[in-house]
């Protein structure tokens, strides 16, 4: 008999989760006509150099397909920027994987290692992508939330594990929050990821933005090469959103998952952007330290202008975002999602609502995201504006 079941409907994966909520607020801020600081983009240009450099490549005509998994330019680039700036020596051809931004670069890290009912431990707030990661792998995201001043708490881990539990998930510098885990809270995690056999899933998109010293990758801790696949890319450091250019870097043993997936998921990242991502990664130090003053720049005049407009925030450590308590600016009764629309109708200006960044949205009721990648007349105008909006409440 024919199935009674309409064809005509979405899967039940796709059911588990909702569209982004940071996507969503830029299309309200564009509606509005608002500042964007929900969206974590730069609204100022990419360096000349790196821009040169894909032009070059695209009239060189390096414009076909490169190899799947990265041209071998940018995975030596990638390989010689690990050794240089992380301390750490990979094999380009046995652990890089290059794929269509990090975001991409997760969800094909975990369709490549785990199975379907695999648990694993998401700390919370989290960057949204990892819920429907998990869930698009056939995998079950656990959340645990972080401590007192968005700390590891390592007994709320082990309250979460079950036989079940396979992995966990590592953003360091932190979205949404700013924190930057120190090096002893590195080292008690691997050492917990250690003792109970699991993967650790390093999301380090941000790790040249932060004011805490050098980034220091888990990867480097005892023990954890064999089980770490830390998933970066260029388009925070190099303020190249839009090219979508990242990579995998994974113990030989599980590359082979991780390529298949990313075969199959995008074939392969843009070819002449990957050239020109290969020549960034060898830029000097200067670009960097230069990157950290004018983002420190941002930062602490974001903070100064919303501590006085009444918003709860301290200065982040890294990324480039402010979670930001909103709970003495709200009306009785109103959640974030109400308040972040209401800032954009009356202060013009878009946040994202905390509520997106936890599994239980009352957990973020009291909190929006402010992004600060942004020029200095966007911040001192939104700053502006915020403090004429408070002023008048």
């Amino acid at each position: 008999m024919p199935s009674t079941r309409s064809a005509l409907r979405v899967s039940n994966k796709a059911n588990q989760f909702v569209e982004s909520v940071i996507r969503e607020m830029t299309r309200v801020a564009r509606a509005e006509g608002a500042l964007n600081l929900a969206q974590g983009f730069p609204d100022f240009p990419a360096p000349q150099q790196i821009k040169d450099a894909a032009a070059a490549a695209i009239q060189a005509d390096l414009n076909q397909y490169a190899v799947t998994w990265g041209s071998p330019k940018l995975r030596a680039a990638i390989a010689a920027f690990m050794a240089t700036r992380r301390g750490v020596e990979v094999d380009p051809e046995h652990q890089i994987t290059v794929v269509c931004g990090a975001t991409e670069g997760m969800i094909a890290a975990m369709m490549g290692v785990l199975d379907p009912g695999d648990e694993v431990l998401v700390p919370e707030p989290f960057y949204e992508n990892y819920a429907p990661d998990g869930i698009l792998s056939g995998a079950v995201p656990v959340f645990v939330p972080l401590g007192e001043g968005y700390r590891v708490d390592l007994a709320a881990l082990r309250r979460a594990l079950t036989p079940r539990t396979r992995a966990l998930v590592l953003n360091t510098p932190h979205n949404p929050t700013g924190r930057v885990f120190d090096r002893a809270e590195t080292a008690e995690l691997c050492a917990f990821v250690r003792e109970h056999d699991l993967l650790l899933l390093t999301d380090e998109i941000y790790e040249e933005i932060l004011f805490t010293g050098p980034h220091h990758s888990p990867l480097r801790e005892d023990g954890m090469a064999e089980r770490t696949l830390l998933v970066s890319g260029a388009s925070k450091t190099f303020s190249v959103t839009g090219w979508r250019v990242g990579w995998v870097i994974s113990p030989p043993t599980l590359t082979e998952g991780v390529r298949k997936v990313h075969d199959f998921l995008t074939v392969g990242a843009p070819a002449p952007l990957q050239e020109a991502v290969a020549e960034a990664l060898s830029w000097p130090d200067a670009y960097y330290s230069q990157m950290r003053q004018d983002y420190l720049q941002r930062r602490n005049l974001l903070v100064a202008d919303l501590q006085q407009a009444g918003f709860g925030c301290s200065a982040p450590e890294g990324a480039y975002y402010v979670m930001a308590d909103v709970g003495a600016l709200q009306k009785p009764g109103e959640n974030d999602t109400e308040f972040a629309l209401r800032l954009v109708r009356e202060a013009g200006v878009a946040t994202v609502p905390g509520s997106s960044f936890y599994s239980d949205p009352q957990r973020g009721r009291h909190c929006v995201r402010f992004c600060y990648a942004k020029k200095l007349e966007t911040l001192r105008q939104a700053g502006a504006q915020l403090k004429e909006w408070s002023s008048a409440l």
